[in-house]
């Protein structure tokens, strides 16, 4: 193309039709191993008008870009779900899905692909949209080809980066691919979700050598959240908290319906849990068993956002339910959370478990922990035991209740004890 034509603005108000490429089927999620050697780049061009799609074709491929075209978001998700590209260029005013919609669709498909967005009728909030939800860069038209090249080059060198740096993090066993931006943590989020189920782990009375309960713990087989970390600060990040909680106590309570042996469930809360209306209501999952239902809140979290803590756990009380509080040792300290939550059980945080038969100062601690619970009328459970060392120190030390590996590992409904 002459020098000339290099500074023209490309005419971003209109765009259209076809362009190819040898298609490479991709898994959803799944990163490409990138090949760093290769100069190709290769663009997915997105726009509802054909004159413009034509147009912006021609001058990339006449700067040694992979044209892929799509008049419309549906056909953009379709590319994207047989093949991989390095960049995808939409517009954003388009009829049916919208550039910021297609954007989200597009995460659902690949957490990494940068995509540049263009509009004709600028505006701070769709800028600011655009940017909440990870657009690499938002352009306004006309654009100048120089400029464009600019932003799509540094876009195709980041996203091979992001690849490499992905491959780099599966070789060494760390497989969390969630996106930065909100398109791409919701599309995790979403697919986390769909696979969400709960691991049962046994709460046991050695002495009596029976099970006293199962704690409920997340998980889902959404690689991009490999944890129920991940999975948790994705939903705080979203403000999907009570969504997310609401679905870990459905579907905790579902196999305890029918227990016959009436063991206690035992459910995590988070702090913000206490201000969810369905956690109280009659036709909550958890209800017609609140009697066997512990609520365990962690002594690791503030309860501070919650100002009428002791109404809410009065009304939980009122249906049935018993508090516990986890992770004693680890949180905040005081006693604020026994004030407040007045707890039936405690549960010892693993640190304080851990190699507790090799150290004097944490036997001190635990016999101490574990004397003022049962003063204050609480059972105590320690958590995390691995060998029997623990276990044999942890009963001596007079703890009432023990979980950990060396019983049994969460599972599925329901793991079975090995004594």
């Amino acid at each position: 193309m002459a020098r000339s034509a290099e500074h023209a603005p490309i005419p971003l108000d209109k765009e259209s039709t076809e362009g190819s490429s040898t298609h490479v089927r991709v898994a959803a999620n799944q990163t490409p191993v990138p090949d760093t050697r290769a100069r190709t780049r290769s663009v997915l061009l997105v726009d509802d008008d054909p004159v413009v799609l034509r147009a912006v074709g021609r001058a990339l491929k006449a700067r040694g870009y992979d044209v892929t075209t799509a008049q419309n978001g549906e056909h953009a998700v379709h590319a994207i779900r047989h093949r991989s590209f390095d960049v995808v260029l939409s517009d954003i005013g388009m009829p049916g899905m919208d550039g910021i919609q297609l954007l989200r669709e597009v995460r659902e498909h690949d957490l990494n692909v940068p995509v540049v967005l263009i509009t004709g009728d600028p505006a701070v909030s769709t800028a600011i949209q655009a940017l909440e939800y990870g657009a690499f860069h938002y352009l306004t038209k006309p654009v100048n080809n120089e400029a464009l090249e600019r932003v799509l080059d540094k876009a195709v060198r980041v996203h091979r980066l992001a690849r490499v740096k992905q491959q780099a993090a599966e070789l060494f066993g760390n497989n969390s691919a969630l996106g930065a931006d909100r398109a791409g943590i919701e599309a995790s989020f979403d697919r986390a979700l769909q696979q969400l189920w709960v691991a049962y782990h046994p709460i046991v009375d050695v002495r009596e050598q029976r099970v006293f309960g199962y704690e409920a713990l997340l998980r889902t087989d959404e690689p991009s959240l490999p944890h129920p970390g991940a999975v948790l600060d994705a939903a705080t990040r979203l403000g999907r908290l009570e969504e997310l909680g609401r679905m870990i106590r459905a579907r905790a309570a579902q196999p305890f319906v029918a227990l016959k042996d009436e063991p206690k469930l035992f459910v995590n809360l988070h702090v913000t849990d206490l201000l969810d209306p369905v956690l109280l209501s009659p036709s909550s999952p958890l209800t017609p068993i609140a009697d066997r239902v512990v609520l365990e809140i962690t002594e690791r979290s503030s309860l501070d956002e919650v100002k009428d803590v002791r109404s809410r756990i009065a009304a939980l009380r009122e249906l049935g339910f018993s508090i516990a509080v986890d992770d004693l040792g680890a949180g905040y300290a005081g006693l604020t959370s026994f004030t407040l939550l007045e707890p039936e059980i405690v549960k010892l945080d693993m640190s304080l478990v851990r190699d507790v038969h090799q150290n004097s100062t944490k036997q001190k601690v635990v016999r101490s922990m574990t004397q003022l619970a049962k003063d204050m009328g609480c059972m105590v459970v320690g958590e995390g035991v691995e060998c029997r060392a623990e276990r044999d120190a942890l009963v001596e030390l007079g703890c009432d209740l023990l979980q950990g590996f060396l019983f049994a590992r969460p599972g599925r409904p329901f793991p079975e004890v090995t004594w």
